[in-house]
């Protein structure tokens, strides 16, 4: 079952910024808070995710996801997909990416093109852009939310899941991007995972 607190939060956020905030490469969460709102992709992902697990855990009343994987996601877009597929040992590429095999929570990573400030900052798997899957409360249609500084669509962005894959289509089938799934990181998730593994060794 998904944890419904936690997708809630993601879109109720997605709702509330989507089309009012810019983009700016290294504008963390904080830019929100500014008088012209600004954030990068990792930073709005990382807001996301962490605000969606805090919510979950008050609203279960247990500490479902731990201090330490809130605070985790809150890094590099890399690095989120690093640290989620640390923790949950659950990752996958390429053609695989399609609508019918994403989880319901998924952070896409990719890896687009080879711009000059990441040479100064190695990237893991070379990924350099991330979104998320949020989905509409009112009839759990799934939406990619990002922030994106292209010169055609730029700033805080929503778009229909289907919608935004058939624009990634060519990193898609070019293995360029990865996806993870956050909802993994919660402690009863993580066990049931190990369970699991036990029982079909």
């Amino acid at each position: 079952m998904p944890f419904e607190t936690f997708e809630a939060t993601m879109w109720q956020l997605a709702q509330r910024y989507t089309g009012k905030v810019g983009y700016r490469r290294g504008v963390k969460s904080e830019g929100l808070r500014a008088s012209s709102s600004l954030i990068d992709c990792s930073g709005w992902v990382g807001l996301l995710l962490s605000q969606a697990m805090e919510a979950e855990n008050i609203a279960s009343g247990l500490s479902a996801f731990s201090a330490t994987a809130i605070s985790s996601v809150q890094t590099w877009s890399d690095r989120i997909i690093d640290v989620v597929h640390t923790r949950t040992h659950y990752l996958f590429q390429g053609e695989d990416v399609c609508a019918q095999r994403l989880p319901r929570s998924a952070t896409i990573g990719l890896r687009m093109g080879a711009p000059s400030w990441a040479n100064n900052h190695p990237r893991i798997r070379g990924i350099t852009h991330i979104a998320q899957v949020v989905h509409r409360s009112r009839d759990d249609a799934a939406f990619v939310s990002e922030a994106y500084g292209g010169s055609e669509r730029s700033g805080l962005l929503l778009a229909p899941l289907d919608e935004w894959l058939g624009l990634m289509q060519p990193y898609v089938c070019s293995g360029d991007v990865w996806v993870v799934d956050p909802s993994l990181m919660a402690v009863s998730r993580l066990e049931n995972s190990a369970s699991d593994e036990a029982v079909n060794r």
